[in-house]
């Protein structure tokens, strides 16, 4: 590959409301966090050019058109459940036609993208079955199947992953000793997909064909709480996901 592939990435960012109850009295505060600083880190350092769409700009900043998918080779959607594709302003604000954000993007995935979902509580099927990507067109291109309901694995004791193809080029030769994780989602490899690593019979990280494209699984998350700092930390992690997303960008660069 010439050069690192070009990567819109999508979600990971949230804002809490806090009530705060001190005796008799209370207040409440507003805070906006990000938790992909590190994985932006290593992505940075290994010369990737990267576009950030936090989850509340969506509406206004991911591509509406196929023309505007064409300048990335890598889409890596994190933790931001398909409501925000599908509830764009101006359909759920003023009742107005928009494009479908989830069509679009398994049409492009088919004709040669590259597609990385990435776990957490809005990711596959999600929490209380709230990010429902199951129900919409991007399902047809996900190298696994999802579940009617609340996917969520929760492991704090943690969970090593065991690999049934430790060499296949999606791990770019990195070793196959991940750190423990404390979670994922639980989904179901489609038959024309390679299951990559596993946490006990659940997949971790699945690869597969989508038409032209290629589409990657990583069930569990890129950081915490599913992913402690031990996972976020290690010497490996860089080059894990500079690997996931040229394996992914493969049938575009």
């Amino acid at each position: 590959m010439s050069a690192a592939p070009r990567v819109l990435f999508v979600g990971e960012s949230w804002i809490k409301h806090t009530i705060h109850m001190k005796g008799f009295d209370q207040f409440h505060s507003t805070e906006y966090e990000e938790g992909a600083g590190d994985f932006l880190a290593a992505l940075d350092r290994t010369g990737h050019q990267v576009t950030y769409v936090r989850g509340h700009e969506v509406s206004a900043r991911f591509p509406r058109t196929a023309q505007e998918l064409a300048d990335y080779d890598v889409v890596v959607l994190s933790d931001i459940g398909s409501n925000t594709f599908l509830l764009p302003d101006e359909t759920f604000l003023r009742s107005e036609r928009s494009p479908n954000r989830l069509a679009l993007l398994r049409d492009w995935t088919r004709a040669g993208g590259g597609l990385v979902m990435i776990g957490g509580y809005l990711s596959f099927t999600g929490i209380d079955g709230k990010a429902r990507f199951g129900m919409t067109p991007l399902a047809d291109v996900l190298p696994v199947r999802l579940l009617d309901h609340d996917d969520r694995v929760e492991e704090p004791e943690g969970v090593k992953a065991e690999f049934d193809a430790p060499a296949h080029p999606v791990l770019g030769g990195t070793p196959p000793d991940w750190p423990p994780l404390l979670g994922y989602n639980r989904v179901i490899a489609k038959p024309d997909a390679t299951t990559v690593a596993r946490a006990g019979e659940d997949p971790l990280l699945v690869v597969g064909p989508a038409g032209s494209g290629r589409s990657v699984a990583f069930t569990s998350d890129l950081a915490p709480h599913w992913a402690p700092p031990e996972f976020v930390g290690w010497a490996h992690y860089q080059d894990l996901w500079a690997s996931v997303l040229g394996w992914a960008a493969g049938a575009r660069t």
